[in-house]
């Protein structure tokens, strides 16, 4: 009879932590991973979860935003961001404060006001797509616009890190093999969290050849970049590049002597290149504490994503809005 009561007793609190861990923090429904052989990964397409609170909804393309038509509706200024980790949001920011999410709320409140003067027809409603995953870099970026192309958008905005300018070559072998890119769900969120916070995670060889990567890398990935550009002059569709800095970058002690160079190298590039670049390191530098914009070293919070993406409705509307 104890070790019946003491059984049902041990069953009764895994079950109350369990319940507790999906409902309060989201554990047992990660956002799942495909591989691609192009693209390397993308997320699993139709997923709805939440973490930590924040809702997180994935549509039919990969995307971090609502289902979507594939062609554009009539009398909507479509705007394609593209990205990586920063882009995305990740877990800590719920889906209504992306900087996706942010700025479609921003333009559509600003049509109240002025006319996008890069359509061509009346205009009354806004879209922002997020197509973004983390550790993508540009040449992830390049490969998912060659798939699934520009979704007629007018403008294509995309979002690198100081850390992108050095991203490897797009794999797949991280999917379902590293516990931050699962391919199925646990079991049970209790079997979630232990995998993610008390086993270690186990080396993957492929992933390290992948990541030490020879040549000139800041050079390919500035050449995507540019052939990301082609394909959107060739769309039709405006092109505008927004760097964000790490943390450490902003203020002293600033950009390390390699990261000086690189950022160098694609100033040169946007310039030769006539394209519409950001640096928001010159945005951030205002801040007398920048830590404020930061969620971490590199991912921004609210207030960062808030600011970023002030900074590029100034630039959309400066450029190609109208009163």
């Amino acid at each position: 009879m104890k070790v019946a009561l003491i059984v049902g007793g041990i069953l009764g609190i895994l079950l109350l932590l369990e319940l507790g861990l999906r409902w309060r923090f989201g554990f047992g429904n990660p956002l799942l991973y495909q591989a691609d052989p192009e693209i390397g990964y993308v997320l699993a397409p139709h997923q709805r979860t939440r973490r930590f609170g924040n809702r997180i909804e994935i549509n039919q393309y990969s995307m971090r935003s609502p289902e979507i038509s594939l062609n554009r509706p009539q009398n909507t200024l479509r705007v394609l961001l593209l990205g990586d980790s920063v882009a995305n949001g990740g877990w800590w920011t719920d889906q209504a404060q992306t900087i996706s999410a942010l700025l479609r709320q921003h333009l559509q409140r600003e049509l109240s006001r002025s006319t996008p003067s890069i359509s061509f027809e009346p205009v009354n409603q806004i879209e922002v797509l997020n197509a973004s995953a983390n550790s993508w870099g540009p040449r992830n970026e390049l490969a998912y616009l060659q798939r699934f192309g520009s979704f007629e958008s007018q403008v294509i905005v995309l979002i690198i890190n100081t850390d992108d300018l050095f991203a490897t070559a797009p794999t797949s072998v991280q999917v379902g093999r590293d516990r931050n890119y699962p391919a199925r769900k646990p079991l049970l969120a209790i079997t979630e969290v232990i995998q993610r916070y008390l086993m270690r995670q186990p080396p993957i060889p492929e992933l390290e050849a992948v990541q030490q990567e020879g040549g000139d890398r800041v050079g390919i990935n500035v050449a995507a970049i540019g052939q990301i550009q082609d394909l959107a002059q060739r769309s039709d569709a405006q092109f505008l590049l927004v760097l964000t800095p790490l943390l450490r970058e902003v203020g002293e002690p600033g950009s390390r002597d390699y990261e000086q160079k690189a950022r160098q190298r694609l100033m040169e590039f946007t310039q030769r290149q006539n394209i519409h670049f950001i640096d928001a390191l010159k945005v951030f530098n205002y801040s007398k504490n920048p830590s404020i914009f930061y969620h971490d070293h590199i991912h921004l919070n609210r207030t960062g994503n808030q600011q970023i993406m002030e900074t590029i409705a100034g630039e959309i509307q400066s450029i190609w809005w109208k009163p």
